[in-house]
């Protein structure tokens, strides 16, 4: 009863000290918000336009352009793609009780790279009709497709009589990344160079391109996969446990798989697909919380969210300013600020270090 207690109603401090940990997240967030409308590769900042406004100045056309279109729709999608990936981070590692787990085991990083690198270097063989309904977005659309079709193949290799089995999902995962690895491998041979110019920046990551279309697009999946797994907390805390405790205490563990691996391809698909590739958020903000304030997934996964979101509106912040007026890839930053931590946590549970 000790561990059943532990896992399923976690200790009321540990709660407490959880559901406190809310608004700390929600006010660094907002801070981290400010600073990426205030900073820019442009000299119009978030507080002379306040001021403006105040004064009852109209907004110049250029700084209408600044806010309303370049820094507001970056702001809005470095939340939903941030806690996206942290969110589903912190499901794989509950669903596959493995804190190295990330998104990346169900096949979508894979999937969503390869249709990135297809549409790239293949893309100009399609159909004028396709090429034009598609336009500037063929590559998020082919790495969302890519993304969403390799995690229907892992799921369906790994289902046998109405049964998921994470194990096999893992071997399977780890062979059609492999697989894919080998056709991306390819495809990048047969790339002139501004193809592989394109292919580079995407795979490290960017929020450069962000615009209202494309967080109109990706938002409403991303928020409903986010909704649903955060609606799993007392699932994932049951099958801590164990499947056949977690049935015993009367969570179905067969659709609680299907609707984790389901919400993780979703959010992870749309937030690749218009973000390129992302690392360390998934894997590090998990396990800092879990540091926090305990591995209770009923509030493990909310501030996930909040953490996710504003540590990837920092790096973004970090990767505009650096150095200016061009700018990082995001996904460069998170590494660099994500691989320490995560190299620090590892060798803190391993008792090597004190701190």
């Amino acid at each position: 009863m000790t561990a059943l207690s532990d896992v399923i109603a976690a200790p009321r401090d540990r709660v407490h000290r959880a559901r406190s940990l809310h608004w700390v997240l929600a006010l660094l967030l907002g801070l981290a918000a400010l600073a990426s409308l205030e900073v820019g590769a442009t000299d119009v900042s978030l507080s002379a336009l306040l001021l403006k406004l105040v004064q009852g100045q109209e907004l110049s056309h250029i700084e209408q352009i600044v806010l309303y279109d370049i820094r507001l729709p970056r702001l809005a999608m470095g939340i939903v793609v941030g806690s996206a990936l942290a969110v589903s981070g912190a499901t794989m590692q509950g669903l596959f009780r493995n804190p190295l787990a990330d998104p990346g085991i169900v096949g979508v990083g894979a999937g969503a790279g390869l249709g990135a690198i297809l549409s790239i270097v293949l893309g100009a063989l399609l159909p004028a009709s396709i090429l034009a309904v598609a336009g500037n977005h063929l590559t998020s659309l082919a790495a969302f497709l890519g993304g969403w079709g390799s995690t229907l193949i892992l799921y369906r290799v790994s289902t046998r009589h109405g049964r998921t089995s994470v194990a096999t999902m893992l071997l399977a995962g780890i062979a059609l990344g492999s697989l894919a690895g080998a056709v991306s491998g390819i495809l990048v041979y047969m790339a002139n160079d501004q193809q592989l110019r394109d292919l580079t920046f995407w795979g490290m990551g960017s929020l450069a391109g962000a615009s209202w279309t494309k967080v109109f697009a990706a938002a409403p999946l991303i928020l409903l996969s986010v909704g649903t797994a955060l609606c799993l907390g007392r699932g994932l805390n049951g099958l801590a446990l164990g499947e056949a405790t977690a049935a015993h205490i009367g969570i179905d563990v067969q659709k609680m798989k299907s609707i984790a691996i389901l919400a993780v391809a979703g959010a992870t698909g749309a937030a690749v697909a218009v973000s390129g590739g992302i690392g360390f958020i998934g894997i590090v903000v998990p396990h800092v919380l879990r540091l926090a304030s305990g591995p209770d997934h009923r509030t493990l996964l909310l501030n996930s969210a909040l953490l996710g979101a504003t540590l990837l509106i920092l790096a973004d912040v970090i990767a505009r300013v650096i150095i200016a007026p061009a700018e990082l890839p995001i996904g460069i930053v998170t590494a660099v600020l994500g691989a320490p931590v995560f190299l620090w946590i590892l060798l803190k549970r391993r008792g090597l270090v004190e701190l």
